[in-house]
C-alpha cells in the first residue's frame, strides 16, 4: 500500500474521515491509481462502503463543467465572451456596488455602477460579485433584509447581490459560475442539466452525473452524506443530517450544484488533460486553461487568498502562500509549480466538502480526491489529498522540471 493510501486508512481509523475515493491517470488515458475505503455515511445503521461509484455533492467542482459548457456556447455562436450579459441577465448588477453599511439606519451604502459585466468576467471572477458568506458587508446587507447568506431557491434569489468592486478591476470568489450557468440556459433554451448531458457527459460516456440525484433512484441509493469535524477541524467526525449543501437551491447551480461519482468525474479530467476535441476546439481549450487575470487582478487575487487564514483554508488548496497563483476559466493556476507536487502551470480546484482535483499538463497527470467532510476544505483532509498528489507525482511524474521559489 502506498504511504499516501496508508495515511487515508489511518484517518479512517482515527475517525477523521468516514470514507474516500481516489483516481489518478495520465495523458495517455491510463488509470495510474484507483482506491476507495471507508463508509459513505455516518448515519446510524449505515454500513454501505465508500466506493469509486459512490455519489458525492461535488460543489465547486461543478465550475469546471460550466466553463466548458460556456465555451461550447461561444463556439456555437450562442454567446460572446466579451459582450455584456445584461440583455439575458437584466438584474445581475441592479444594486450597484456596496461601499459600506450604516448601522444606525441598518442599511447598506450603495453606489451605482454601469460597467458592463461580460461572460469572461463571470468565468474569471472579475465580475464584482463575492459570495455573501465570505463578505462581512454582504452578510450585513442580507441581515438587514431578514435573509441569511445563500438564501433562495433560484440563481437570481441567491446571487442578485450588490457588487463589491467595479467589474474588471479586482477578483473575488463569488457567483460568477452560477450566473454563467443561467446565461447558458437562456442562450441555449435548455436547462444546464440537459445541455451538459448532451454536450459533455454523453460524449465522454458519463452517466453518474446530475444536478438532481434524488430524481434518479439508482444514484440516490449510492449518495454519500455530509459528515463534519468539530469547530477546530478535528475528529471524531459526526453525521450532519441537517446540512444542505445547496442552501435551499432547486435549480441547476452552475457554480455549486452538481453531483457525481469519482468514477464519473475522472473522465472529465482526462478529457481536459488530453484536450479532447469532442468537447472543445484546440483554441477553446487554450482559452479555458490560460491565465485570465491582468497584473492588477492577479495581485488582487493573491492578496485575497492571503487576507485571512480562512481564505487560505477555503481557497488556497493547501499551496504555500509564497507560491504565485492566478486564475483560468478552469480553476486556479499554479504559475511556478511546487517541487514534488505539480509542474508549472498546473490547474486545480476543489469542492466545499473537502474535495480536490488537478490537471498538470506539463507532467501529463490528473487526479481527483473525493470525500464529504466539513468544515469547508478541512486542513486535515486537504493534507491527505496533497499527500495523494505528491505520491502520484513521485511515482509517475519524475523527469518533469518544476520551478519554484523553494527550488531556485
Amino acid at each position: 500500500m502506498p504511504a499516501f493510501e496508508q495515511a487515508y486508512t489511518d484517518a479512517i481509523e482515527a475517525k477523521i474521515l468516514p470514507g474516500y475515493a481516489l483516481l489518478a491517470g495520465d495523458k495517455h488515458g491510463q488509470t495510474l491509481h484507483a482506491s476507495a475505503a471507508g463508509v459513505q455515511s455516518l448515519k446510524p445503521g449505515s454500513t454501505r462502503p465508500f466506493q469509486l461509484d459512490t455519489v458525492c455533492a461535488i460543489a465547486s467542482m461543478t465550475k469546471l463543467m460550466t466553463a466548458i459548457a460556456a465555451l461550447q456556447c461561444v463556439e456555437r455562436g450562442l454567446l460572446d465572451l466579451d459582450a455584456s450579459v445584461k440583455d439575458r441577465l437584466p438584474g445581475i448588477a441592479r444594486y450597484g456596488i456596496i461601499t459600506g453599511f450604516d448601522d444606525e439606519k441598518n442599511e447598506a451604502v450603495l453606489t451605482p455602477e454601469a460597467t458592463p459585466i461580460t461572460l469572461r468576467m463571470l468565468l474569471a471572477y472579475t465580475n464584482g460579485h463575492e459570495y455573501d458568506a465570505l463578505s462581512p458587508l454582504l452578510t450585513k446587507w442580507r441581515a438587514s433584509r431578514g435573509e441569511t447568506p445563500g438564501a433562495g431557491s433560484t440563481v437570481e434569489q441567491k446571487s442578485t447581490l450588490p457588487l463589491v468592486f467595479a467589474p474588471g478591476t479586482s477578483w473575488r470568489y463569488g457567483a460568477g459560475s452560477d450566473w454563467a450557468g443561467k446565461l447558458i440556459e437562456r442562450a441555449s433554451g435548455q436547462t444546464l442539466e440537459t445541455f451538459m448531458r448532451a454536450h459533455i457527459w454523453t460524449p465522454l460516456g458519463i452517466s453518474d452525473m446530475t444536478f438532481f440525484p434524488h430524481a434518479r433512484p439508482a444514484m440516490a441509493a449510492r449518495l454519500a452524506t455530509i459528515s463534519t469535524l468539530d469547530a477546530q477541524g478535528a475528529g471524531p467526525a459526526a453525521d450532519a443530517p441537517d446540512f444542505d449543501i445547496l442552501t435551499g437551491g432547486t435549480e441547476c447551480l452552475g457554480g455549486v450544484g452538481a453531483y457525481a461519482s469519482t468514477a464519473a468525474y475522472f473522465p472529465l479530467l482526462q478529457a481536459v488533460l488530453r484536450r479532447d476535441t469532442a468537447l472543445l476546439s484546440p483554441a477553446s481549450w487554450t482559452e479555458l486553461l490560460r491565465p485570465q487575470l491582468d497584473a492588477r487582478c492577479k495581485a488582487e487575487f493573491n492578496a485575497y487568498l492571503t487576507s485571512s487564514p480562512l481564505h487560505m483554508q477555503y481557497l488556497g488548496m493547501g499551496l504555500p502562500a509564497s507560491v504565485v497563483k492566478t486564475w483560468s476559466f478552469a480553476g486556479m493556476v499554479c504559475e511556478e509549480g511546487v517541487e514534488g507536487r505539480m509542474g508549472k502551470g498546473a490547474v486545480m480546484w476543489g469542492g466545499l466538502p473537502s474535495m480536490a482535483w488537478w490537471v498538470d499538463s506539463e507532467a501529463g497527470l490528473c487526479g481527483v480526491a473525493a470525500c464529504q467532510v466539513m468544515p469547508p476544505m478541512a486542513p486535515v483532509v486537504m493534507a491527505l489529498h496533497e499527500g495523494f498528489q505528491r505520491g502520484v507525482y513521485g511515482e509517475y511524474g519524475m523527469g518533469v522540471e518544476v520551478e519554484s521559489k523553494e527550488s531556485r
